[in-house]
């Protein structure tokens, strides 16, 4: 096992990595102060993970509450949170009952969300069981759920108290989850370090086919990486926002063709390369790095064009409402060279367009 500590003075915790560790009630014991916890997971990953997860707080002498919602990111609403909530009333559970996250992002931004509100906030435990939760949404203490109008628009930072990602689970993970976890594994190359890139352009294939040992390196530098951005700038005042390579346009995806219907790592995919294109418009990047983009997130069978039927004044309505905007202006994430992305202002509604334009040519769907 191999622990990576996010600093963030008395919200600091750790993240731990290994096979086999969800099991360890160890990992657990320290942040269970009393003899109940919550656990919230999903429809899917309940009959394969949730058992074994009880009788790891079962012999910290933790009773559990079992919260199990719907699988899909339809069930990131105001419905399902309700849901959530209810089941903590309905059970009594006191401020110092912990609510364990036991699935991918969904699950993470939904029970994380329900930790930040119930009660004011009460303790919070990620145990995520997907490559793109692993990697990503379990680290950094963003919570959320979605609206019609915008993804991921009503939430709170709240940090868990640890994290324990067992990267066996991912052996249960369908192809095209473990591609969408591969896609936010390629985001933190391209925005943060190009030794990883370069590393993720020798052993992408590896990553595909499952491989134990590949799959833990890329869980552990992408937390890294993730990490010191976080203990940087936990709100996401300046620096944090380089993680959202590609999300301004993914965000536009998933909420113009309907949430689940473009899973989040696909929707990324192409809003990387209209990212990089964007920046080559605006003078950051040249053609062979967008090359490098594409190519890359073409040999992880990922998306590398956005849906032909979204129009193209839709993407602009719905970017609007996108959590970069400030002073009514849209910024966006873009490239000035692979391992190093900035946050800049609107470069111009032409170039924007010409982009996503440019990406969309040869629409694909996931």
């Amino acid at each position: 096992m191999q622990s990576i500590r996010v600093d963030l003075g008395e919200r600091a915790y750790s993240i731990h990595i290994g096979s086999g560790i969800l099991d360890d009630a160890s990992l657990y014991a320290a942040h269970l102060k009393t003899g109940r916890a919550a656990i919230v997971t999903n429809t899917v990953v309940a009959p394969l993970y949730l058992e074994r997860l009880r009788r790891a707080l079962a012999s910290a002498g933790v009773d559990t509450i079992d919260v199990v919602v719907a699988d899909g990111e339809q069930a990131k609403d105001w419905r399902t949170l309700d849901q959530v909530l209810d089941a903590l009333l309905r059970a009594r559970c006191e401020r110092q009952t912990p609510i364990v996250a036991l699935g991918g992002g969904v699950v993470g931004d939904l029970a994380g969300f329900a930790a930040a509100v119930y009660q004011r906030g009460v303790p919070f435990i990620q145990v995520p069981t997907t490559l793109l939760a692993q990697v990503d949404s379990s680290v950094g203490g963003k919570t959320a759920i979605n609206h019609p109008r915008g993804k991921n628009m009503i939430g709170a930072f709240y940090q868990p108290l640890v994290v324990v990602s067992d990267v066996a689970t991912l052996a249960t993970l369908p192809p095209r989850e473990l591609r969408a976890g591969v896609a936010e594994v390629l985001k933190h190359g391209f925005a943060l370090d190009a030794e990883f890139a370069n590393w993720l352009e020798a052993n992408v294939e590896r990553l595909l086919a499952g491989d134990a040992d590949a799959l833990t390196h890329a869980v552990r530098r992408s937390c890294e990486l993730k990490a010191g951005v976080v203990a940087a700038d936990e709100r996401e005042s300046g620096r944090r926002a380089v993680l959202n390579l590609g999300h301004t346009f993914a965000h536009a995806i998933e909420t113009g063709m309907g949430y689940g219907s473009w899973l989040h790592g696909e929707a990324v995919a192409a809003g990387m390369v209209m990212a990089a294109e964007l920046s080559a418009r605006a003078g950051l990047i040249g053609e062979p790095e967008v090359r490098r983009v594409r190519d890359l997130i073409a040999r992880a069978e990922l998306p590398v064009a956005g849906p032909a039927e979204l129009p193209l004044e839709r993407y602009l309505e719905l970017m609007a409402v996108d959590k970069k905007v400030a002073h009514g202006r849209l910024r966006f994430v873009m490239l000035e060279a692979i391992g190093r992305a900035v946050l800049r202002a609107d470069p111009g509604e032409r170039l924007v367009r010409e982009a996503i334009a440019a990406a969309t040519a040869a629409a694909v769907a996931p």
